[in-house]
């Protein structure tokens, strides 16, 4: 099945699927990360839009433990950077009607909370299409190993995702029932 049909179906059911005791437990992350030993200080999450795993919890919980938190900010020719934000800070709606931080301050994350279509237990994700995180994970790791972590519902795993050259391989991804890092499941 190509990208697109992908994109459409797993969409569609995310729409209609009811979240209401649907979270990934920040506790969870921050010690899935403390047991891998990562040394972190900041971390790049997303404003959830579209019916998307909201994180805005496991930023909060990150912030208050002191670290600082960034978002996505989209530039010219389908590129972004992450700017510091927190949940007292202003935001503004971009043309895609997503909400960015409005400070000017660049961030490169040592840790990235990505969202996603779908994925599947090669740590291939399908994303919305724009390429915006493939490009942006090219980037940054020529500037510093950043863990690259994708947050979906348990339902957006498929068997199998068709990836390209362009398609970047994420190091864990989380969904509210599962850990799934290097084809192993960490529950």
């Amino acid at each position: 099945m190509i990208k697109s049909n992908l994109r459409i179906n797993i969409l569609n059911i995310r729409k209609n699927f009811s979240k209401n005791s649907t979270n990934i437990n920040p506790i969870k992350i921050y010690s899935f990360l403390k047991k891998k030993k990562f040394s972190f200080k900041t971390i790049g999450g997303y404003y959830p839009s579209n019916h998307e795993i909201d994180d805005l919890k496991i930023l909060d919980f990150f912030d208050k433990k002191g670290f600082i938190i960034s978002l996505p900010k989209i530039k010219k020719n389908n590129q972004m950077d992450f700017f510091q934000w927190s949940k007292d800070k202003p935001l503004k709606i971009n043309k895609y009607g997503i909400c960015e931080p409005v400070s000017s301050k660049k961030i490169c994350p040592d840790v990235l909370l990505i969202p996603l279509v779908a994925f599947d237990d090669k740590l291939n994700r399908l994303g919305y299409g724009g390429g915006y995180y493939d490009r942006y994970i090219e980037k940054i790791s020529k500037v510093k190993k950043t863990i690259k972590i994708g947050l979906a519902y348990s339902f957006q795993k498929l068997k199998k995702i068709p990836v390209n050259k362009y398609d970047k391989k994420l190091d864990v991804i989380i969904t509210e029932k599962d850990f799934f890092n290097e084809n192993i499941i960490f529950g």
